[in-house]
């Protein structure tokens, strides 16, 4: 079950977190990945991690940002069956406190660049009728989130493009859903802690922990998991839904 043999796979933001791990996933069911990050020492490494599996993966520095960029990426990888957007950027801040900056910078890797993304790989799904994609949004276009004003905005609108694209191209036999982490424990998360709590690195990680009332932060490879049910033909029948993996946030956070 679950196998993606035969089948290619555009991950972008696969250099590290959550897209490294999909991306190793996605290699060990036999799906051929292609590596996109804005990093080529990380997206080599996730490719060489692939490689020593005995997985077959290319690494592609690529901008999500910059169309022409993407483009480009695109037409060098050709056709594709998958595409998880997975490049993304966080902020702190409140709509008084963000500045202009942080606000566009937001938008532009979060919003554009999954804009960007599903415009150049639609064609290729188009053209062979079939396709598959992915986004990651998160709880923050669910709830309210302290401080995530610019952040929630982003993700909010990866879920309404979600919606959008399903119900567009649902008749070419395109499927597109979005899954909605909680915090997930990832480089990202401790490299956010030790800059902003100096000195209280381990108070902080178990009370960002226990803000999932399962008491914990998700694993990467729970959300990869998610991800590989959604991208396989065994979800064939699942498209413009949006599947939040938050430990019971959502829910049961009152």
């Amino acid at each position: 079950m679950f196998s993606l043999e035969g089948k290619s796979a555009v991950i972008t933001g696969a250099g590290s977190g959550i897209g490294q791990a999909i991306a190793l996933t996605f290699a060990r069911q036999g799906a051929k990945v292609y590596v996109l990050d804005v990093n080529q020492e990380q997206a080599n490494a996730t490719v060489f991690k692939i490689q020593e599996d005995g997985g077959e993966a290319f690494a592609f520095v690529c901008d999500v940002t910059n169309q022409q960029i993407v483009k480009s990426v695109f037409e060098k990888i050709g056709d594709i069956n998958i595409l998880v957007n997975c490049a993304g950027i966080a902020h702190v801040g409140n709509v008084v406190n963000t500045s202009e900056a942080d606000f566009d910078r937001v938008y532009q890797v979060n919003v554009k660049g999954t804009y960007n993304c599903l415009h150049e790989a639609l064609p290729y799904f188009i053209k062979t009728q079939q396709g598959v994609i992915l986004n990651v949004a998160s709880i923050a276009a669910y709830v309210g989130l302290n401080d995530r004003f610019a952040y929630s905005m982003s993700k909010g609108a990866v879920f309404a493009m979600t919606l959008s694209v399903a119900k567009d191209f649902i008749h070419q036999n395109i499927r597109c859903n979005s899954i909605s982490p909680a915090r997930v424990h990832t480089p990202f998360v401790d490299g956010f802690i030790a800059k902003n709590y100096p000195g209280k690195e381990q108070e902080m990680f178990e009370k960002l922990s226990k803000s999932q009332p399962i008491g914990r932060m998700g694993s990467v490879d729970e959300i990869a998991t998610l991800a590989l049910y959604l991208c396989s033909d065994e979800a064939g029948f699942i498209t413009g839904n949006d599947y939040p993996i938050d430990g019971g946030f959502i829910k049961l956070n009152n």
